[in-house]
């Protein structure tokens, strides 16, 4: 693809506003929206950035964006109760963004929405909703149609074919953490579909991944609605890592349970390799105490990273859930660090039939553990997984020029049905609607959804629920 000169608008675009839970970048989609943002800046496009946050987390690199800072907070602060009614329908942000559209919408003004579940809420969508002919929706992951976000099931550790919200997945107790939670979540999720329908909507879902689309139309995200278009990715440094001269593995991400940096650690314990991290959260503090052997490292900016991936024998990616994309796996690979993921990974399939690297289940230590010896044992095999991971694995992702050239194509597209700009007083978001709004949101959804759920009883099936 022939990519468009740097200050060269793109078609009819106006401008484009990107919307996001958070400013600061703690995970891939948050660093995408953020990119995309930067990118249209310096080919010329007027953009504004919609967070949810304060917008604390701004940077030189910023400058020329203009940020609307929604001022909302993450369902992880304060009391418990108010977050968990926040999370379902954050009525302030919801009036928050519409107000905004109102008073700065035009018509050929285009809106991306990357993530909206630790902030912004499902509300969102009823903001939006004016604007749907040209809104498009990042899927990052399946929260717009699976309650855990991850079409997997944490209880079995395997991945799930159910039918999102079907009757098997209400009465599946998937969730990470446990069964009132799983409940949490069907209900918000079924405030999303009460706020958007993805099979009528004007809206336009785009996959980060083709093998999304599938499991997304079998949630109601209608295939003619949605569309493909895998992350951009650069290389952590541009000539190759000789990882067969180097003996430690690497981790690069949030130190969560979600990514399975637990199951690396005792998989390289097992395997005595040496283990080193980069990356901070909640798992940092018992990590240290049940594995001092692991070096943590926290947060490293691209250029420390590219510094410590030459010392590193091979990149590993041990997440438990069904990951969509994993940009860090082919920053690694594009490096020429050979990479070890799951193989119930999107990714999988290419990366290991492209000989860049090896897959095994991560739950299950003992092969998690004997994939890291064949690697630490063969450098042979290490040397032709980088030789080729290096040489090819561009052919996986596109370059940030033709990722953006391809999404400014796709926001041109939704300027072919041209409504009206909203005017203030439609765009308004008054107290007494939102009100409205609350009260329909409780009653039509909220109430008989745990109405419904709290029938459900055990079957001696330890995957159902007991409410």
């Amino acid at each position: 693809m022939n990519t468009r000169p740097q200050g060269a608008p793109s078609g009819r675009i106006g401008r484009v506003v990107v919307i996001n839970d958070v400013s600061v970048v703690r995970g891939g989609a948050t660093a995408i929206a953020l990119t995309s943002a930067r990118m249209m800046r310096d080919r010329g496009i007027p953009v504004t950035f919609v967070t949810g946050d304060r917008g604390d987390a701004l940077t030189p690199a910023d400058r020329g964006i203009v940020f609307e800072a929604l001022q909302g907070r993450h369902i992880l602060e304060g009391p418990r109760a108010g977050a968990a009614l926040r999370g379902l329908y954050n009525a302030d942000a919801a009036r928050a963004l519409a107000r905004f559209i109102a008073r700065t919408d035009t018509p050929d003004t285009v809106y991306h929405l990357h993530g909206w579940s630790k902030v912004l809420s499902p509300s969102v969508f009823r903001a939006l909703a004016p604007v749907a002919s040209r809104l498009v929706v990042a899927a990052h992951d399946f929260f717009l149609v699976c309650p855990n976000g991850g079409s997997f099931d944490f209880r079995r550790e395997a991945v799930c074919d159910l039918r999102p919200m079907g009757a098997g997945c209400l009465v599946t107790n998937c969730d990470r953490r446990h069964a009132a939670h799983k409940l949490w979540r069907v209900v918000r999720q079924g405030v999303r579909r009460a706020l958007i329908d993805f099979g009528t909507t004007e809206a336009l879902v785009l996959a980060v991944h083709e093998g999304m689309i599938p499991i997304l139309d079998r949630g109601g995200i209608a295939r003619s609605r949605s569309r493909a278009l895998r992350n951009p990715v650069m290389p952590w440094r541009a000539e190759r890592v000789a990882a067969e001269a180097n003996r430690s593995i690497l981790f690069v991400g949030r130190l969560e349970q979600d990514k399975g940096v637990d199951l690396l650690a005792r998989a390289a314990r097992r395997a005595n390799v040496p283990l080193r991290v980069v990356g901070a959260g909640p798992l940092g503090a018992q990590l240290a105490a049940e594995h001092p052997e692991v070096e943590q490292l926290g947060w490293r900016d691209r250029t420390q990273i590219g510094a410590l991936v030459a010392q590193a024998r091979c990149l590993v990616m041990p997440t438990r859930y069904r990951e969509a994309f994993g940009i860090v796996a082919l920053e690694g690979l594009m490096s020429g660090l050979p990479v070890v993921l799951p193989d119930h990974a999107m990714l999988a399939p290419e990366i290991r039939d492209g000989g860049f690297g090896l897959t095994c289940d991560p739950h299950d230590e003992a092969a998690l553990a004997a994939t890291l010896r064949r690697l630490a044992d063969d450098d042979e095999a290490v040397a032709a997984m980088s030789r080729r991971g290096h040489a090819h694995a561009r052919e996986l992702a596109p370059t940030p020029d033709a990722w953006i050239d391809a999404l400014l194509d796709l926001y041109s597209e939704r300027f072919e049905a041209r409504p009206a700009p909203l005017s203030p007083e439609h765009g308004h978001y008054p107290s007494d609607a939102l009100t409205v709004d609350t009260l329909r949101i409780q009653q039509d959804v909220v109430a008989p959804t745990a109405a419904a759920l709290t029938h459900v009883h055990t079957d001696g099936n330890a995957r159902t629920f007991q409410l």
